[in-house]
């Protein structure tokens, strides 16, 4: 497991952009995002390089930010890889309560899936068969 941003944001022009400013000028890496929107706000779901350093930097431009823990799962970048996760978390009676993949660049992940589970201490007791990336993921994306 690893820490995951979450950034409640103004449905107004430029937030999404006054956030990535913040975290490139205190040099932090974007690795992945989400964004989702309501009638009154966004909610901007990130993994960063340095995701203690990015909370402080988004708070102290007064930006609601919270951190859960979420997983990254592996998966090939072809047809049915996805599909195959998602088959073993149902057989699991795993759910899921968001998820968002991206394609990485580093050689032994072709891409990766983002979840956070319900109840997920729980759903990580039963899981088996499925290769969970923890901070190693986040130390391979920060060399690449």
């Amino acid at each position: 497991m690893f820490k995951q941003l979450t950034v409640f944001l103004e449905n107004k022009t430029g937030r999404i952009e006054d956030v990535t400013g913040c975290l490139a000028s205190e040099k932090i890496n974007l690795h992945a995002l989400s964004i989702a929107d309501t009638a009154d706000f966004g909610i901007l779901r990130m993994v960063v390089s340095d995701p203690d350093k990015a909370v402080a930097a988004l708070k102290e431009k007064n930006f609601m930010v919270k951190t859960a823990d979420v997983i990254a799962v592996p998966m090939g970048h072809n047809p049915g890889s996805l599909h195959k996760v998602l088959s073993n978390l149902k057989e699991l009676d795993i759910s899921i309560k968001y998820m968002y993949a991206f394609t990485s660049r580093h050689k032994e992940y072709d891409s990766i899936v983002i979840l956070r589970l319900h109840d997920q201490e729980k759903a990580l007791e039963k899981i088996s068969g499925i290769s969970i990336l923890g901070q190693e993921l986040l130390d391979c994306l920060n060399e690449s």
